[in-house]
């Protein structure tokens, strides 16, 4: 009997020991972490494959399984439009694993959240309007300190340099000039008027969360100036933002970048987020011999500061502010400031100052009704030689708007005001129309423009939408000013879609913004007759595919054709008489057409290929009915951004560049020497980033690898440089020239490698 009850108690002893060393076992634990290109992933599906244990990543993308007993297993990771990651781990008794996983997107962006198209938030595959997305991913790809330089990879989007000396830009769409691009910040208009000449190099990338481009008409829902589209700068939110990020690079230029930003909680309630950028080229550099800087220099800082305050309900309410100053001076290598508006050495010296205030709050009512505002101050203090050029502007915007659904229709109505204050001291401001020279007394100018729109979207067939909208606006020196638009979207299947979008859009002039040859060349300004607000028509016609291929590759295919018709477009006349420039409402009509396709391609191996190209016919017609190709227009543009990760060495390959076809540009004259057609040209980039470092990451290559710049092919890009002030005009000068610094299509910097660090703490 003892024998057999000691027995028993050895057998539950021995149970006893397995059980509770099964169960030991049984605590081991495998964790990480799941991003795609630095972000988290929520709600990503994680599996041991053969077994039960499951589980999903959290808002921060982290994910623990608990209970692995000891053994080899693969670990499985999925996530809607992503390509699944799989890794073998083996897990030992009593130790836990660590596993990260980087996701790939299949979609690129095609689901991604838009309101740029409709002023409301909805699904980018989903929307009437066609709204191309870019995350910042996209531009770390090619590394630029500033907004301007950045979208010079975006298809059908290019950022022309206008001045050689001073290098003051806008932004194209579609072959039209950076005058009929509206820039939005949180879909404010930010950025107009005096801001579009130097005001978009002071946007830094770090502020950006994406930016969404409208191509074609949008000047039902955005106003002025939104003929050939508009661009829409979103900024970060604060609680998707790292508590800490650094991100600063130098080239062998000695041009410095640095972005810091940062990210506190002040009480439960309120999440604030600071940016700061600070941009320094202060190297005089002259490599084409010509006696004056190739690249303007350039010192700038701008700190921008976002605020998001938790409501009930989750009804939004934000507030936003941006301070930038610049100062920049591009010229006679010799110049210094001492020279400033004298007329020993030339040289274009540039202070500008802006302050920007935005914000947007959901009223507390049943219904979804947004108030939003903005608020920006921009004083100009230059000089182009012995011409002063100060100028001041004021722009203040506010918009209400509600949206809501009513059976198949979903309604949009709303009601804006902008008022806008400009002084400066140029003809364009002066009473007497032919007046010019730059000592004229500085007039002020007054508008307002206050304007209602509605919108409503029928889902009238379960795969058919139309868009119907509308807005008037009373311009307070113009009058009324009507904008219908009328879209419509085939969703053929889940794959397939047709979007169809037409409208009017118009346009008021503001000559310094939108043709700096004004100022910077030796011409004198003359206004022919009084400019009346240009009118347009507008269509644009997208078709856009996804394949899903077998392997897991995914393939994006976007087309669209589009077709502007202006009247009464105003064009400066640079050829009746080479001392002047001649403004004028056309006669006649002007034309922009062409199709624009981009391709994306994400393999299932890492590799991604996006490519883009344009075509473009864009034409003046004269009374007489000859058609003439307007100035630094182009009629083919590519772009390509190549990229490809090599996992387990943790470093990824960019190669990023454009192409553009040849450009009509200004000569002085018939005897002038340059080219009066650019050359096909392209800018070629190459990176190579190490992200093998826990949250830094190692960025470095080289930036036009080809060495291009507009002077090769050309005698001179500035004409008489060694005469900047027209004082010696019989002393050689057998080309019968003037001092002329508008005679550019391209960045004037050759090739130069770059080198940076990002670092982002969350």
């Amino acid at each position: 009997m003892k024998l057999k009850l000691v027995s028993a108690y050895l057998s539950a002893l021995i149970l006893l020991g397995a059980l509770s060393k099964q169960s030991i076992a049984q605590t081991n634990v495998i964790s990480g972490k799941v991003t795609s290109e630095g972000s988290p992933i929520e709600y990503a599906h994680v599996a041991l494959v053969g077994t039960s244990l499951r589980t999903s990543s959290d808002s921060t993308g982290k994910f623990k399984i608990k209970g692995v007993s000891p053994g080899t297993y693969k670990i499985q990771v999925t996530y809607i439009g992503f390509s699944k990651v799989e890794k073998w781990v083996t897990i030992k008794q009593g130790i836990n694993a660590t596993l990260h996983f980087d996701l790939t997107s299949l979609k690129n962006n095609l689901n991604e959240v838009v309101v740029s198209g409709t002023l409301k938030e909805i699904n980018r595959a989903e929307s009437t309007v066609p709204v191309e997305v870019y995350a910042p991913s996209f531009f770390k790809k090619n590394p630029t300190p500033n907004i301007f330089d950045a979208l010079q990879n975006v298809n059908g989007v290019r950022p022309q340099l206008n001045c050689s000396v001073c290098n003051t830009g806008d932004i194209h769409i579609n072959g039209l000039e950076g005058a009929y691009t509206m820039i939005l910040i949180d879909g404010m208009p930010i950025v107009s008027g005096l801001a579009t000449t130097y005001g978009l190099s002071g946007i830094p990338n770090s502020l950006v969360e994406r930016i969404e481009i409208v191509k074609g008409p949008a000047s039902s829902l955005y106003g002025s100036e939104a003929v050939a589209g508009i661009v829409n700068i979103i900024t970060k939110k604060p609680q998707n933002a790292p508590w800490f990020s650094a991100d600063v690079f130098s080239t062998t230029h000695q041009e410095w970048n640095t972005d810091l930003g940062f990210k506190t909680n002040v009480g439960t309630k309120a999440t604030a987020l600071t940016g700061i950028n600070y941009f320094k080229y202060g190297s005089a550099i002259d490599h084409n011999g010509d006696g004056f800087t190739d690249v303007t220099l350039q010192d700038r800082i701008s700190v921008f500061q976002k605020w998001n305050f938790e409501r009930k309900n989750n009804r939004l309410f934000n507030l936003a502010g941006r301070f930038n100053y610049e100062d920049r001076w591009g010229g006679d290598m010799r110049w210094t400031k001492a020279f400033r508006g004298g007329d020993e050495l030339y040289g274009e010296s540039i202070y500008t100052a802006r302050y920007e205030l935005l914000g947007a709050y959901q009223l507390p009512t049943k219904e979804n009704v947004m108030a939003s505002f903005s608020y920006n101050y921009h004083d100009q203090d230059s000089r182009y030689g012995t011409d002063s050029y100060i100028a001041r502007q004021q722009i203040g915007f506010a918009q209400l708007h509600w949206d809501g659904k009513w059976g198949h229709h979903d309604l949009l109505a709303g009601t804006s005001l902008r008022y806008t204050q400009y002084s400066d001291n140029t003809p364009a401001t002066n009473t007497v129309a032919t007046q010019s020279g730059s000592n004229a007394a500085i007039q002020l100018q007054k508008s307002w423009l206050p304007g209602v729109f509605v919108q409503d979207e029928i889902a009238f067939m379960p795969k058919h939408k139309l868009l119907l909208g509308f807005r008037y606006d009373y311009n307070s020196v113009h009058g009324s000013i009507y904008t219908p638009r009328l879209g419509y979207k085939w969703t053929i299947n889940d794959k397939n879609s047709i979007r169809f979008n037409a409208g009017t859009g118009y346009r008021i002039v503001n000559l310094f913004s939108e043709d700096h040859a004004a100022l910077t060349g030796s011409r004198t300004v003359v206004i022919k007759n009084e400019l009346k607000p240009e009118q347009s028509y507008n269509a644009n016609l997208n078709y856009m595919k996804k394949i899903h291929t077998l392997n897991g590759t995914f393939i994006g295919f976007d087309a669209s054709a589009f077709y502007t018709y202006f009247e009464n477009k105003i064009t400066p006349d640079y050829d009746t008489d080479q001392t002047k420039i001649i403004y004028d409402n056309t006669s006649g009509h002007a034309v922009s057409r062409g199709v624009s396709t981009n391709v994306d391609i994400a393999f299932n191996n890492g590799f991604k290929v996006i490519l883009g190209g344009t075509y473009l016919d864009t034409y003046l017609v004269d009374e007489k009915g000859e058609k003439q190709w307007p100035i630094r227009t182009e009629r083919f543009a590519g772009t390509w951004a190549l990229s490809y990760k090599f996992k387990k060495m943790h470093l990824g390959i960019d190669y990023t560049g454009n192409l553009y076809s040849p450009m009509r540009l200004k000569l002085i004259n018939e005897l002038d020497p340059r080219r009066e057609y650019s050359p096909w040209w392209s800018i070629q980039n190459i990176q190579l980033v190490y992200s093998g470092f826990k949250h830094v990451e190692v960025y470095g290559g080289v930036k036009n690898l080809l060495n291009w710049t507009p002077n090769q092919g050309n005698p001179f890009i500035i004409a008489r440089t060694e005469d900047p002030f027209n004082k010696n005009l019989e002393v050689n000068n057998p080309y019968n020239l003037r001092f002329d610094a508008d005679y550019n299509y391209a960045p004037n910097q050759g090739i130069r490698g770059f080198l940076g660090v990002r670092m982002a703490i969350r």
